[in-house]
């Protein structure tokens, strides 16, 4: 099934030019065209990172398994999910090689939120590994033109389930750098329910803008219910700006657990740099700290 999918993934999109494929997606999404030789949008300027932001580092840190050995170097050992299990084989993802407690499943190459397992002995495991050889079949490079995809080894890991005492997913924070310096923090609230996103500033000031896909002219993600500043704020600004360091823009994503910090992920860019910054001189004022040039 793999080898199949991936080779209609790769007719479907590989062909493409990738700076062809980016500006007509760039125009499709947003409705005006992307000028690449002198960027001034967010948007923009993540569609010049991708042509233009490549390194081996990049691979690494989108790697969900391998940028765990980046994390540790870096902030050490603390923040890191307990893994569980990992493997290249999904038919190894079997209940005996499940821990009797919760836990997620992922595949380390892609953006998907994972197949979350709360009690192993109520799961289909035939669907988990459907869905699994399916994940496991797409290429974002091809897709999204995003290309610290192209070339990771794709894997199977499973992780323990980050959840509180009533059994809750804490909330992810995603800390958006530039240069090594988190300049506005995303929170997605009631994210499987009512889904709203707040944008806030370092000092937990809420910002007047979103970033999001609209409809009929209005924002599909709305501000949701003010919330409190993170006792951990300091903390987790520390460490995303340690993990940041090396690139001109990225997100790092941290999840709070009752005070305990774990690192989530790190995406170069977001959204693919295809959805709408509302109002629209956000973009501009968000590009503009953006300085490609700088090493």
């Amino acid at each position: 099934m793999q080898p199949f999918a991936h080779g209609f993934e790769y007719m479907r999109y590989g062909f493409t030019p990738d700076r062809v494929k980016i500006k007509r997606e760039f125009k499709k999404n947003l409705g005006y065209k992307l000028n690449l030789s002198e960027p001034e949008t967010l948007n923009e300027k993540i569609q010049w990172l991708k042509l233009h932001d490549r390194t081996a580092l990049h691979t690494k840190c989108a790697d969900k398994f391998s940028v765990r050995a980046y994390v540790f170097d870096k902030v050490g050992n603390r923040y890191l999910i307990p893994l569980v299990y990992q493997t290249k084989k999904v038919r190894n993802i079997i209940s005996e090689n499940i821990p009797d407690y919760p836990i997620i499943i992922k595949t380390n190459h892609d953006s998907s939120g994972g197949i979350i397992v709360r009690d192993k002995s109520h799961v289909n495991w035939d669907l988990v590994q459907k869905k699994l050889n399916k994940n496991l079949s797409v290429n974002y490079y091809y897709r999204f033109k995003e290309w610290q995809y192209k070339h990771i080894e794709k894997r199977i890991i499973v992780e323990k389930l980050l959840a509180d005492n009533q059994g809750a997913v804490p909330f992810d924070y995603k800390f958006h750098c530039f240069h090594g310096k988190v300049v506005f923090i995303q929170v997605d609230i009631d994210r499987f329910t009512s889904h709203k996103r707040n944008m806030y500033d370092r000092n937990w000031k809420l910002l007047p803008f979103n970033w999001c896909n609209f409809v009929d002219g209005k924002p599909k993600l709305e501000n949701g219910k003010l919330l409190k500043k993170p006792e951990s704020l300091d903390e987790m600004i520390a460490v995303s700006e340690k993990l940041s360091e090396p690139f001109k823009y990225v997100r790092i994503d941290l999840y709070d657990l009752e005070g305990d910090i774990y690192f989530g992920e790190v995406t170069f860019h977001p959204c693919s740099g295809a959805k709408v910054i509302h109002p629209v001189e956000w973009d501009y004022k968000l590009g503009a700290m953006i300085d490609l040039q700088k090493e």
